[in-house]
């Protein structure tokens, strides 16, 4: 018999989600009029505001967006106080480009770290041609003034590992160094506002004030169904999520779950298969803690944001933030802060009229689910055939972790799914995992490729994705998968 909890403990957790639903309205109706004023004064130039000629160029280097994304504020943010920016990827930065700059055009550089410390996908090229290829020549960049914001997550041992190593290779190449390289945890508050205090003295600013920038802006999301996808696997609970968007500018500032998943919403919120969402969930004091993000996995015709989110635990046994806000802490029809990302890396931009080859464990099924869904969306019986797609995917248990497979057995009945490969450790005395399925299946692999076809990898950093791209390097050699990466045919969504 299920125990009942008494009346206080009732309306306890009713005061709480009434005060959580009370903050989300507030921050919503704050940051609407926020963004009304930021338009405003974006409207036009103050005449009073420093005028420097020297374009700063801020160069990326990120795998999920955040690094792209605080150049993009970075630029705006030097453009509104009168100095040009521009921001780039740094796979698209030269030597020429570099070694030609003069003290009135200084390069800031943001450099996350993926993994134990390798460098994101889109600097690959940079890596190849001027990290690994130019590191005995001193004397290259004399003329250059740089800064450095070095992003990366402490739980990792080499901790922002590729930006340190950036540092290291442009003071040896005889940069200078415009100030300390500044390091940030998981975007921690306190270095980023150094950064933006360096920003500050870039525009000719007082020193003693930051200079401000757009901030992150989130709004209430209605969580409408929650269903425990994997009752009694040997792993941590997963769980399938669907929230409905805020409304439009029309709206009262509260979302509803009236649409049924599939039907298509009003709310003009909208996002590519790839891109990230990110949560922001409540403390005990109610202030939003530092967000998560999650791989979506439905598409905007789906009227609703889908995460598929495994619900994680510390050592000490607490829930995790977001996942525990997200598994048990909201209540179904309760709203969760949180915004939409782009995840340009990962969406399939000039990969959606190619072969693609799919490979994910666990909750990473998500983002290829993502993908799935618009490659599906996209046929019919106008519609050119869908090109081949080829899942490879893995989890413990076919019977109890086999996420969604009513919806993958149908892809592969009516053809859109060409060929799918699942790994389920657990099922066998020896594990099996999705690289091992990778190498077994090397000469087909080199056949998809051969035909032009694109890789996206989702999952966990470390151990899968790591495993995986080390046995593609087996197959088909490290230049070949860096050919590859350059060209947008190897993408991934890894955590």
């Amino acid at each position: 018999m299920p125990i009942l909890p008494d009346a206080p403990r009732l309306a306890g957790a009713a005061a709480v989600v009434l005060a959580y639903a009370g903050l989300c309205s507030a921050v919503f109706l704050g940051q609407r009029n926020k963004r009304r004023r930021a338009a405003q004064a974006a409207a036009t130039l103050p005449p009073d505001a420093p005028r420097n000629s020297g374009e700063v160029l801020l160069a990326y280097a990120s795998q999920t967006g955040f690094a792209e994304e605080l150049a993009e504020r970075s630029a705006a943010a030097l453009r509104a106080a009168g100095r040009p920016a521009r921001p780039v990827a740094l796979g698209d930065l030269s030597l020429e480009r570099l070694a030609r700059n003069d003290t009135g055009r200084p390069v800031l550089f943001l450099a996350s770290t993926c993994g134990e410390g390798d460098a994101p996908d889109n600097a690959a090229a940079f890596v190849r041609r001027l990290l690994d290829a130019t590191a005995a020549q001193p004397a290259l960049l004399t003329h250059l003034r740089y800064g450095l914001l070095a992003l990366g997550d402490r739980e990792y041992r080499h901790f922002c590992g590729f930006g340190r190593r950036l540092d290291g290779w442009l003071q040896a190449a005889g940069a200078t160094p415009l100030f300390e390289r500044i390091e940030a945890d998981n975007g921690d508050a306190a270095a980023l506002e150094r950064w933006q205090h360096a920003l500050a003295h870039l525009a000719g600013g007082d020193d003693a004030a930051p200079l401000a920038w757009q901030a992150p802006e989130y709004a209430p999301w209605r969580l409408c169904v929650r269903r425990h996808l994997n009752p009694g696997s040997q792993g941590g609970p997963v769980f399938h999520l669907e929230l409905a968007p805020p409304p439009g500018p029309a709206g009262d500032g509260a979302p509803e779950c009236s649409l049924e998943s599939g039907e298509s919403g009003e709310s003009g919120e909208s996002w590519q298969s790839g891109d990230l969402f990110q949560v922001a969930p409540p403390g005990p004091d109610g202030r939003l803690l530092a967000p998560r993000e999650y791989s979506i996995a439905s598409i905007p015709a789906d009227g609703r944001v889908h995460l598929l989110v495994r619900q994680q635990r510390g050592p000490d046994g607490r829930l995790g933030a977001a996942s525990g806000w997200l598994s048990e802490g909201v209540p179904l029809g309760g709203t969760v802060m949180a915004r939409l990302r782009p995840h340009r890396n990962f969406r399939l931009g000039d990969n959606a009229r190619r072969p693609l080859i799919l490979i994910g464990n666990g909750t990473g099924l998500a983002g290829l689910r993502g993908h799935l869904r618009a490659r599906a969306a996209a046929t019919g019986p106008h519609a050119e055939p869908a090109p081949p797609t080829w899942l490879i995917f893995g989890e413990r248990n076919a019977a109890i972790d086999y996420h969604y497979r009513d919806e993958i057995d149908a892809w592969r009945r009516c053809g859109l799914l060409q060929r799918l490969d699942l790994a389920f450790s657990r099922d066998q005395a020896e594990p099996v995992y999705v690289q091992h399925l990778l190498r077994e299946a090397g000469a087909q692999v080199r056949d998809w490729l051969a035909r032009d076809a694109a890789i996206y990898i989702c999952g966990n950093a470390v151990g899968m994705a790591e495993a995986v791209h080390h046995t593609l390097i087996e197959l088909i050699g490290e230049a070949a998968l860096d050919e590859l990466t350059v060209a947008g045919r190897y993408r991934r969504d890894v955590y």
